[in-house]
């Protein structure tokens, strides 16, 4: 395994800054054969399979054991996380979706423009409540 793959929120760096304290290394990657789904009710996205799709996201590099444990507790139960195929005979581990999804796309520009300022915010209290 490469990294962690990262195709919704976990991809923009002032995120990671928020729950980790620290931006890691991050490549570009993609995942052939799966679909970031937007949620309802939520900002993020899902994974899902799709064989006639392709995620860009990132691949994430140099997590230490305790930041992919910080990262599973925050992801919680509705996702799974699984080591998965990326372009360029790579793999990575992503979290995928458990739950139900909408019939979009998520769109990480939408996000950007209306939700990651009090996303990155939550994610800090988020950490901070942790102790």
């Amino acid at each position: 395994m490469n990294g962690l793959f990262v195709y919704g929120t976990l991809r923009f760096p002032a995120v990671l800054e928020a729950l980790l304290e620290r931006v890691p290394p991050m490549e570009p990657a993609r995942a052939p054969g799966w679909r970031a789904r937007a949620l309802p009710g939520a900002v993020y996205p899902g994974l899902i399979p799709d064989p006639g799709a392709t995620t860009d996201g990132r691949l994430i590099l140099g997590l230490t054991p305790a930041e992919i444990s910080l990262l599973d507790e925050y992801e919680g139960d509705l996702y799974e996380p699984r080591v998965i195929a990326l372009d360029g005979g790579r793999t990575g581990r992503a979290y995928l979706w458990k739950g139900p999804v909408e019939e979009r796309d998520w769109d990480p520009e939408l996000f950007v423009r209306r939700h990651l300022t009090a996303y990155v915010q939550r994610c800090r209290a988020w950490r901070e409540s942790r102790g």
